[in-house]
């Protein structure tokens, strides 16, 4: 399809939201949905290819921050272990938004509160943090995470690396990889069960992912080895002001 000034911009507006949730982890899918909204796709549109971004960015993420160190079996896999089938079931399970949205809301604006008003004592925070988190603990907030996950479509790494971060299991580069990978497993289990319904994707998801890629790739890189910590949480904080905000004004 030929490529327009319009194709270009909006491009380019991926490529920056895909590169700044990168850099601390995040999948960006709030970020994509929002942009697509307001260019007037359809809803139908916006679900498969927003997944489809943020698979890549995920996996790009992801790729990243276990390459510089920062993504370990014994730190990720309790998250995991009951989060992703619990993100299934969450997905299957239908409540009001009137509920769900204004509770998620708060929730990710308060985070971002706490992630803002710690961020000048990162690298303190960061040497305090356990090595690794409580194994109990984190399977129970991985599966509590990952149902919530399910039930309001929001990548379940925009709630772990608050909440580990809060309570000083992971420094910031190793929430950063465990939302990465989380949002990698929960995306692509999303849009595994969303291709049953042969799902439209726009014409222009490849000029979308391409530039997504090289945004995503810039932001992780970043975030995984230059960015300081302090930064990397005041980047985090707005990405969880931006999505809380989301969520009250649909709510």
């Amino acid at each position: 399809m030929a490529l327009t000034l319009h194709h270009i911009l909006f491009s380019l507006a991926l490529a920056g939201i895909a590169g700044a949730y990168a850099a601390v982890g995040q999948a960006g899918g709030t970020g994509y949905i929002a942009a697509m909204g307001l260019a007037g796709f359809a809803p139908d549109v916006i679900r498969p290819a927003a997944l489809a971004l943020n698979i890549l960015v995920a996996a790009i993420g992801t790729a990243r921050f276990a390459g510089a160190g920062h993504l370990t079996w014994r730190g990720t896999w309790p998250f995991i272990v009951l989060g992703l089938p619990l993100s299934v079931l969450g997905g299957a399970t239908h409540l009001s938004a009137a509920v769900y949205h204004p509770v998620v809301g708060v929730l990710l604006i308060v985070a971002a509160w706490q992630m803002a008003r710690l961020a000048r004592s990162a690298n303190a925070t960061d040497q305090l943090a356990l090595a690794p988190p409580p194994l109990l603990a984190s399977i129970l907030a991985g599966a509590a995470i990952g149902f919530v996950a399910g039930v309001t479509g929001v990548g379940g790494g925009i709630f772990i690396a608050p909440l580990v971060l809060s309570l000083r299991w992971l420094d910031v580069r190793r929430a950063a990889g465990v939302s990465a990978l989380f949002n990698l497993l929960n995306s692509a289990a999303a849009l595994a069960g969303l291709w049953s319904t042969s799902p439209r994707l726009p014409g222009e998801l490849p000029w979308w992912l391409a530039a997504a890629a090289i945004g995503a790739a810039l932001g992780a890189w970043l975030g995984a080895r230059h960015l300081a910590p302090s930064v990397l949480r005041y980047i985090l904080a707005a990405l969880l002001l931006v999505g809380g905000a989301r969520m009250l004004i649909a709510g």
